[in-house]
């Protein structure tokens, strides 16, 4: 959903039924998924000058998955 930069106001959303969606972008959000899966499953801590990001320990993310 796209807004214009400094709006504040709330946007309605539309919500589409999972059988409205075409095979093709049901393809893209599946890729989409595990895309952000695999990044979390392989991601590393990281420090640089501005400070230390740590990775998602994979016992915390299986967690946050099963709900």
């Amino acid at each position: 959903m796209r807004s214009r930069f400094g709006e504040t106001a709330p946007r309605a959303r539309t919500v589409l039924p999972t059988d409205a969606t075409s095979p093709l972008f049901e393809a893209a959000l599946e890729a989409t998924e595990e895309a952000v899966y695999n990044s979390l499953f392989q991601a590393t801590s990281i420090r640089s000058a501005s400070g230390t990001a740590d990775a998602i320990p994979i016992d915390r993310i299986r967690e946050l998955l099963k709900r």
